[in-house]
């Protein structure tokens, strides 16, 4: 269905500062590029929210109608300590503190970044490419650079030169900043760097002796500078301009700064149309970051071993918890917030199972035509999940209402009710029905009981009671399979 055609979709525009009705380049189709995660660590809450946010995105689109490729990288290599292209990559010092190879710590760590975002209810991206599967891709657009006068080579390493982009373009477009502020506010090359000047950034460094990640190119065996990756797979997969680009607000400058230039440099037209960016979540009051050690990592919200919470909470709950504030505004975590959200999440999921309970009346005491366009214009209006969410509890308090009959409403709009508020709830928002997955873990536990009853009579050889078990699963949809390691079943 294209909804997308009576929703008008507003977005707040990080390069324009203003909320701007949302155009595609090709009517129907959204290209959307979110930076991904460095896969040197765990990623914690923190990072998360902002692809979670995105997630919500992507699902509003697809539930507007769009087709859309959604496009979200793996930084596995040229990410170094540092933005002022100095100090180690951050997976080969970690490969090397650990005395283990590089992609050892990628795969690691890509695994656990799915694991948790699979736990947490995300829609797979459309294409998720890695800076290593792409760095012929990346050696191409440093020659064209090159060649269009706005890179140098000194001693292996490619750089590129801001002062002269900046002759032409405007090198601080999306963060405001001024490359005259840039360079009072750097402290001076100290005669080591091979930079002409210090706002230039590395497209290609050259690899030391001990550097193990490296690859052969015209200038070095070296590596990609950490921008590049994104300007070379957005553009391969979706085109030299786009709709949409995400990610953290920290990544606004320079990364993203950057990667506008680069673009720009090769295509001669503004890469992204809409650019977005989140806010960080907060932890006692201060950023969310590893290098303080004021983190949480997803999965010890959900077992509950860590030192922050008073118990676990379920990866719904956490959903729920991040899309009560709006995206460009500071979060702050807490187990008071996340108890709270628990009951809000507990009352909001109650209301939608009793739906199915609820009989027509002839006549209806709610509008819900009304609230269903209500719901539609918070999520139009720049993705606002907190108005969306109060829309949401004004069905359930008609739902409640319904319950003491003290309302009702009629069979048309009982079905617009249960259609508006399930695919708010659960397809665009991403929440998950607990009393299913409950369910669904009591069917698990007396199936496994019943395989357990099944084997002691083969044991015994009781051969009839074994087949009737076996026969009746069969017939609920429940099929047995006998194998080396066990017996395992499936749903049909």
């Amino acid at each position: 269905m294209e909804r997308y055609k009576e929703n008008q979709l507003k977005v707040y525009n990080s390069l324009s500062k203003t909320k701007e009705n949302f155009k595609p380049i090709t009517d129907g189709y959204v290209g959307m590029y979110v930076c991904g995660p460095t896969v040197y660590s765990n990623a914690h809450l923190g990072n998360v929210r902002t692809f979670m946010f995105f997630d919500v995105v992507y699902r509003y689109l697809l539930h507007l109608g769009y087709k859309v490729r959604y496009v979200r990288n793996i930084t596995d290599a040229g990410h170094l300590e540092n933005d002022a292209d100095e100090g180690e990559d951050k997976i080969a010092r970690k490969a090397r503190l650990e005395q283990v190879e590089p992609m050892e710590v990628v795969q690691r760590y890509t695994v656990d970044f799915h694991d948790v975002l699979k736990n947490y209810n995300f829609l797979p991206p459309s294409i998720e490419p890695t800076a290593t599967g792409h760095i012929v891709e990346q050696i191409e657009m440093i020659k064209e650079i090159i060649a269009k006068g706005f890179a140098y080579e000194v001693n292996g390493s490619v750089y590129f030169d801001v002062h002269e982009y900046n002759k032409k373009e405007n090198y601080g477009i999306l963060s405001g900043r001024k490359v005259e502020d840039l360079l009072n506010n750097t402290r001076a090359l100290d005669g080591q760097s091979d930079k002409k000047n210090p706002q230039d950034f590395a497209l290609w460094k050259k690899a030391d002796e001990k550097h193990i990640m490296r690859w052969p190119s015209p200038w070095s065996d070296g590596f990609p500078g950490w921008h590049l990756e994104c300007s070379v797979m957005s553009t391969k997969y979706l085109g030299e301009s786009f709709d949409i680009h995400g990610g953290g607000m920290d990544l606004k400058f320079p990364h993203h700064e950057c990667e506008i230039a680069q673009s720009k440099t090769c295509s001669g037209v503004k890469p992204v149309n809409y650019w977005m960016h989140t806010n960080m979540l907060s932890l006692n009051g201060q950023r969310m970051a590893k290098s303080t050690g004021n983190y949480i990592l997803p999965n010890q919200i959900l077992s509950g071993e860590n030192n922050i919470l008073p118990k676990s909470f379920s990866a719904s709950v956490v959903r729920f918890f991040n899309m009560q504030a709006n995206y460009r505004s500071i979060l702050d975590f807490s187990g008071d917030a996340l108890e709270a959200s628990e009951k809000g999440h507990a009352k909001l999921l109650e209301a939608v199972n009793f739906l199915e309970k609820i009989e027509a009346a002839k006549i209806s005491t709610f509008n819900v035509k009304t609230w269903k366009k209500e719901c539609y214009a918070a999520m139009n209006d720049d993705f606002n999940t907190p108005i969306l969410i109060s829309h949401l509890f004004e069905a359930v308090k008609v739902i409640n209402q319904i319950k003491e009959n003290t309302a009702s409403l009629t069979a048309e709009d009982l079905v617009i009710l249960k259609e508006t508020l399930n695919a708010f709830v659960f397809d665009v928002l991403g929440l998950m029905n607990e009393n299913m997955q409950n369910n669904s873990e009591k069917i698990n536990g007396v199936v496994e009981l019943l395989i357990k009853l099944r084997k002691e009579a083969r044991e015994n050889k009781d051969w009839a009671l074994s087949d009737q078990i076996r026969d009746e699963l069969i017939e609920l949809g429940i099929q047995l399979k006998d194998g080396k390691e066990g017996t395992t079943f499936s749903l049909n």
